[in-house]
């Protein structure tokens, strides 16, 4: 219980609360954070005032996020690399390893899966192993000096390439797990996140491509046309056959045009002619069924049925 006297609030004792509430700025504020070398914190803070007494105060963090849309369009844009190694130094190489990595967007948010589109080629005589990892790296700005944090957050990797040999990643996923979002408007403290695909090389330094990744709070909201559209993109290129093969397929020869008139006569028969239906009941047009004009060609025999009436010689030459 508590009274009013003579504009002072007396309270009796026991315990009493008083609800309250507050507008928070209009202007954004930078997403709640704590790391190693510093942090963003806010928090409200309550102070009781007593006379000929020390205050009581208590204090209580909030938490903030500011939220990031991934649909802008700066966000959708997909994001592709490509890179080549020469494994070996000097005159001992052994050959090169390229790597070409893409994905279909900037944004993601938590506990998405991140599609992956690859392509290795080890044209090296050692094994490689293709890896896919998630990094967030923090940076600290204070008095003119700046501090750098990175470490892993998310991995995966692919199978081993022999000497020679080839691997694609159509799709393969990375789970994005509960991770602090993308924090990019602050002065003293900023959160990137990047996609690294590279390829661990024994005895030589790794090859790697980084891809920008910004981790948002509005999650994507199109439709999965487009992931089917990426790896059409992405996928084996199939545009060589063009060169083979014809638009309009042709036609098969007439048979009348590959064989002699002769042996065309000897196998197609005359034509019948047709009856003649003057004055008589015939049969309707449509009842009458031409005969096939061409017909297949013979049976193929090694002995010529018809052999010609005069053997053909010709002379033959040796050159020694």
């Amino acid at each position: 219980m508590y009274s009013l006297c003579e504009g002072i609030l007396l309270l009796q004792p026991g315990k009493h609360e008083f609800p309250f509430s507050f507008q928070l700025p209009s202007e954004p504020l930078v997403t709640s954070f704590t790391g190693k070398y510093g942090s963003i914190q806010y928090c409200v803070r309550a102070v009781l005032e007593r006379p000929k007494v020390p205050d009581q105060s208590v204090k209580r963090e909030l938490q903030v996020v500011s939220h990031i849309d991934v649909n802008t369009p700066a966000l959708l844009t997909p994001v592709l690399k490509t890179q080549e190694k020469m494994v070996g130094c000097w005159f001992f190489t052994s050959g090169p390893v390229s790597l070409s990595a893409k994905i279909e967007r900037k944004g993601y948010c938590n506990g998405e899966d991140i599609p992956i589109y690859a392509e290795i080629e080890n044209c090296s005589s050692r094994l490689i192993v293709p890896k896919a990892a998630i990094f967030q790296t923090q940076t600290y700005l204070a008095s003119g000096r700046t501090k750098t944090v990175r470490h892993m957050v998310a991995n995966v990797r692919g199978n081993h390439i022999a000497s020679g040999g080839t691997d694609t990643w159509n799709g393969k996923t990375l789970k994005i797990p509960p991770v602090t979002p993308s924090i990019l408007d602050c002065c003293i403290i900023r959160i990137d996140y990047s996609l690294a695909v590279y390829i661990h090389i024994p005895g030589a330094k790794k090859l790697m491509l980084e891809l920008p990744l910004v981790i948002g709070t509005i999650p994507y909201h199109g439709f999965g046309s487009r992931n089917s559209s990426i790896a059409s993109q992405f996928s084996m290129d199939l545009s060589w056959l063009t060169l083979t093969l014809p638009e309009q397929p042709e036609a098969p020869p007439n048979y009348a045009d590959v064989v002699s008139e002769e042996e065309f006569s000897r196998h197609v028969p005359p034509y019948p002619q047709p009856p003649n239906c003057e004055g008589e009941a015939c049969c309707p047009m449509f009842a009458c069924i031409q005969e096939f004009r061409f017909h297949p060609p013979p049976l193929y025999s090694e002995v010529d049925p018809y052999p010609p009436d005069v053997e053909e010689t010709q002379p033959v030459s040796f050159i020694l």
